[in-house]
């Protein structure tokens, strides 16, 4: 269900249906797009993230189409076992997914996945779960532990990004990169903390997002032409 159309940056407002509940969210189309980036949002946040809304924007210039949408509901985000909930955020991000591929404006699209916070977590455990439909992961400051033993699972090339200040999370990254056995890559961002809040660190985090969703998602489309 269309909500609000914005024509000047072809976003659309939408309520996504998800189990007995809508998911609000923001699907921008740039002219010319091919692929789709949703964006898993963390530790409670959602589609008006201004760290996210300004990576999407980068996404969006560089000729993707980017999805911003709450995982959790207004009351259930008041809840930490939610907001740590993998199961839950993984299969909304496989419904939300799907949705995706029954919109004729993305139906052809290929999907990536850029998760934050716990959403790293939440988007490796989706990729695993649905290896036809999301076809690269970023996450940025993520929680990839999270995803447990499903990291073995996950064929979707994925790019961690980290702060170099941000020790404790630098060391569960490693341990969840040396689980994962697709095409992977880790980036420390240097002099940042975890939310990149340093001059020059989140346009960084925003330009290796840029470049991996590019570059693998393109290949994707190629591959199935």
């Amino acid at each position: 269900m269309v909500i609000k159309t914005n024509p000047e940056s072809n976003a659309k407002d939408y309520q996504i249906p998800c189990d007995k509940i809508f998911l609000p969210g923001i699907l921008t189309i740039p002219n010319h797009a091919e692929s789709v980036v949703i964006f898993a949002h963390g530790s409670g946040s959602g589609r008006f993230s201004t760290r996210n809304q300004y990576v999407a924007r980068v996404l969006q210039e560089a000729g993707l189409a980017t999805l911003q949408f709450d995982l959790l509901s207004e009351t259930e985000v008041t809840s930490q076992k939610n907001v740590f909930d993998m199961d839950l955020l993984a299969n909304r991000i496989g419904v939300v997914c799907e949705w995706l591929t029954h919109q004729p404006e993305t139906c052809a699209f290929s999907i990536g996945c850029f998760g934050a916070s716990t959403g790293g977590g939440a988007a490796l455990v989706a990729a695993a779960r649905n290896p036809n439909l999301i076809n690269a992961v970023v996450s940025r400051g993520g929680r990839p532990d999270l995803a447990g033993k499903e990291l073995d699972l996950v064929i979707a090339p994925t790019l961690l990004i980290v702060g170099e200040n941000d020790i404790p999370v630098i060391v569960l990254n490693r341990q969840a990169f040396e689980k994962l056995h697709c095409e992977k890559e880790m980036v420390i961002i240097k002099g940042a903390s975890h939310l990149f809040p340093e001059i020059g660190a989140l346009e960084e985090v925003a330009v290796h997002a840029r470049d991996w969703f590019v570059n693998h998602l393109a290949s994707i489309k190629t591959n199935l032409k």
